[in-house]
């Protein structure tokens, strides 16, 4: 059952010293995510959203977003064309910890929106690319991961050797996806700092442009094209112009990224197979296997552009739309979980019918459509965005939580804090 504004605001002047809300108001979608929030007002009109995670995998991903935040100091931000969430405080709370940040203006929308509008797009892709531009000396300062080019590539065939050994994996797809890590070519970059979960819910948007981005629990040093696969189920006609704003910001000198975010992409498939296997979740399997038939069915019909030269036909960018665009998003495994920082803690919108950003209620992100700077573009055909309606139940003062409840603060906290 989620927990109410009024418990969220009280437990927040807790975290935060001399707080004094004014107003508080629900901000989670259904109870039904990952976090419980809520929107809090100060008596100085100052905006702040404090965050509860419900799961043990939200409280990992919380802090692992926490150590990913500190470890982005004001030199890197200013780096950044966008804002990045400030950390405000945190208190312990029924086993778990409430955290609180300074809530960043802009809206959220879909992928489709996200991605038919092409000055949203470009400016995407600019972010994009910014972030992989950051110094990674900072990365390996803050103890987060490392990757090589080989380790990229090694984690990808254990994951494919995870399916293969479920015996549920079609032997086509195996084939394809073994002849694509066996490519020497296509592994051939030079990893950079990475988001690690990008979606179409991690980034805000103001005036037509980025103006920050959420979820950084993936921040690492690794195989840039992670960043870029959550575009490939997004059906905007400009879907393009952020792989090309992208690939000319970073001068172009990762030819075959978009091949191996198309990897990556079909992957999420074994990815969720595997997720369906480890709960013993016979529909999660069904629905797996029922997907992975399907890109068979599209390898033998012969409608896929390649991975890489020895791969053959592969699936074309309307196939991976449509595989995609059904598979369910979850936060058990690995990039199936893609953003800390939900619908249901920031607030959403889409898209008006003239194309200009009109503030609503609602998203659902997907993935991408790319041009030939490694696959063939695809007609689209537009997709408005379904609409939930948020809880929004204002207050006046707050009452704050009797102390006795919550008599493992301090303790906890630190420990909390030291073990980050």
């Amino acid at each position: 059952m989620a927990r109410s504004h009024l418990t969220l605001a009280a437990l927040a002047t807790n975290a935060v010293p001399e707080l004094d809300v004014a107003h508080a108001r629900n901000h989670s979608l259904g109870g039904n995510g990952s976090f419980d929030s809520a929107l809090l007002i100060t008596r100085d009109e100052k905006e702040l959203i404090i965050r509860v995670p419900t799961s043990q995998a939200a409280e990992t991903e919380q802090s692992a977003d926490l150590v990913a935040l500190r470890a982005l100091t004001t030199g890197n931000r200013s780096r950044l064309p966008f804002d990045v969430p400030v950390f405000v405080g945190q208190a312990p709370f029924e086993g778990t910890r409430a955290v609180v940040y300074e809530r960043l203006p802009g809206a959220s929308y879909d992928a489709d929106a996200l991605t038919g509008h092409e000055g949203v797009s470009g400016s995407i892709g600019r972010a994009i690319a910014a972030i992989h531009g950051l110094p990674s000396a900072f990365i390996g300062d803050a103890g987060l991961v490392q990757q090589s080019a080989q380790d990229c590539r090694t984690s990808t065939i254990d994951l494919i050797d995870k399916a293969a050994n479920t015996g549920k994996l079609p032997a086509a797809l195996l084939r394809r996806w073994e002849l694509a890590t066996d490519d020497d070519a296509l592994w051939q970059f030079a990893p950079t700092v990475i988001h690690g979960s990008l979606s179409a819910e991690s980034f805000l948007i103001s005036d037509d442009a980025v103006c920050a981005v959420l979820g950084w629990s993936g921040l690492s040093v690794g195989d840039p094209a992670r960043d870029l696969n959550w575009l490939l189920a997004a059906r905007g006609d400009a879907a393009e112009t952020a792989i090309a704003t992208y690939a000319a910001a970073r001068q172009g000198n990762d030819p075959l990224i978009t091949q191996r975010a198309m990897l990556y992409a079909e992957l999420e498939l074994a990815r969720w197979l595997l997720h369906g296997v480890d709960l013993h979740n016979d529909a999660i399997i069904d629905d797996a296997v029922a997907m992975l038939d399907g890109l068979v069915d599209n390898v033998h019909s012969h409608t896929m552009n390649s991975l890489s030269p020895e791969t053959g036909p592969i699936l074309s960018v309307t196939d991976v739309e449509t595989m995609l665009k059904d598979t369910p998003r979850t936060r058990a495994t690995g990039s199936a979980g893609r953003n800390s920082d939900e619908s249901s803690d920031y607030g959403t919108s889409e898209f008006a019918d003239t194309g200009s950003f009109s503030r609503v209620t609602s998203f659902d992100g997907t993935g991408f459509d790319v041009p030939d700077i490694g696959v063939v573009g695809s007609d689209r055909t537009a997709m408005d965005p379904a609409s939930t309606d948020y809880v929004d139940d204002t207050t006046g003062p707050v009452p704050t939580i009797d102390s006795a409840d919550d008599a493992d603060t301090d303790d906890q906290a630190r420990k909390r804090s030291s073990s980050e």
